[in-house]
């Protein structure tokens, strides 16, 4: 019998979120992101799932799009961080990506190259992120030099929100207003709206906008919307109850004390797995769908969980770390971190499920 920690997959939940993302700006095309191995879920099963309906993927680099490309997926891919040396020009012709150009550097390797035939590219403006993408003052010129090459076909105009998931902030206006004053006068489709400006910027759809997050069932805003639906579900078992009197601690540390008699399960679960090592005593779990707490310290493969609620819990029984009875969101808010490192730490040694 294998170990009983499993990442279960909802491809059908995965292809709603799409469709919802979709409704947010019905005049919008969607590029999909599904960079990082889908955010950890297995970028080949979901992109297979949502094929048919994509406008197109996006991906961070020419590896995670020839993983797609030779596993039979034929959708326009995006390499959204574009080419990292000039030699990776000529298979991204030849397999149809299309580039995303954010630096003066991959410009000129583009229009020096000889590509067997022309590329699609998306043209980065950096509208205050400042991470990539050309300075507003010189995206006029970079776009006359793309438009002027053999090199090129369409051109998308693109830039990144920073503060998108801040729906108080003025950054992301500010962010809108510098790509709109940056592309006056030079035409051709645009896009700049992640998951968070999707859902809380109109003004920002354009003509593609670029779900990420969402997708996969987690809101990047801080009020939770229930039209999503979580895509994993990460699960285990107990494999060990043990009854603690008053004062005895549990774990490594012996962090949590017990200030009662306190019924402790333990779980096949810990930070091998990719569970957050430092999520504190209180983080929400679900044992026999009924929510509990984490006590005591993750360990590398358990953690210790308490059933004080739950006297006839046994082992065997069915706990959730996150999914449709605990939201990742959650997780991630308890540990400090953001539920887009826990989809994508989850290890090798974790069973997937795809249904």
């Amino acid at each position: 019998m294998s170990r009983p920690t499993f990442a279960i997959i909802d491809t059908a939940a995965f292809v709603a979120n799409y469709r919802y993302a979709k409704s947010l700006a019905p005049g919008a095309r969607a590029l999909a992101v599904i960079k990082a191995n889908a955010y950890g879920h297995g970028a080949v099963v979901l992109a297979r799932a949502l094929a048919a309906e994509a406008d197109a993927f996006g991906v961070a680099c020419s590896e995670e799009a020839m993983e797609l490309r030779e596993s039979g997926i034929d959708s326009p891919i995006v390499l959204l961080e574009g080419v990292f040396e000039p030699a990776e020009i000529a298979n991204a012709a030849m397999h149809q990506f299309t580039l995303a150009v954010h630096s003066p550097q991959q410009l000129d390797w583009l229009l020096a190259a000889r590509p067997a035939r022309p590329l699609d590219v998306w043209l980065k403006v950096d509208s205050g992120m400042h991470r990539l993408g050309f300075d507003p003052r010189e995206v006029a010129h970079a776009h006359a030099r793309l438009q002027a090459s053999p090199n090129v076909a369409q051109i998308v105009l693109m830039s990144h929100l920073a503060r998108a998931d801040e729906t108080d902030s003025a950054a992301t206006p500010n962010q809108i207003d510098c790509f709109r004053e940056a592309i006056q006068g030079i035409g051709g489709p645009t896009s700049l709206a992640n998951s968070a400006a999707l859902m809380a910027w109109p003004r920002s759809h354009a003509d593609w906008v670029r779900p990420g997050i969402m997708l996969y069932g987690s809101s990047p805003l801080e009020t939770p919307d229930t039209r999503l639906q979580p895509v994993m579900r990460l699960e285990s078992r107990l494999i060990a109850i043990r009854d603690l009197t008053v004062g005895e601690s549990i774990g490594y540390g012996g962090r949590y004390t017990c200030a009662v008699p306190t019924r402790v399960g333990v779980v096949a679960a810990g930070y091998a797995d990719g569970y957050p090592r430092h999520a504190p005593d209180g983080t929400p779990v679900a044992v026999n769908d009924r929510l509990t707490r984490l006590i005591g310290r993750v360990s590398m493969d358990m953690l210790t969980v308490d059933l004080n609620e739950q006297p006839q819990a046994q082992v065997g029984d069915h706990v959730q770390l996150w999914g449709d009875r605990v939201s990742a969101a959650e997780v991630a808010h308890h540990s400090g971190t953001i539920a887009y490192e826990l989809f994508t730490r989850i290890t090798r040694r974790v069973h997937f499920q795809y249904r």
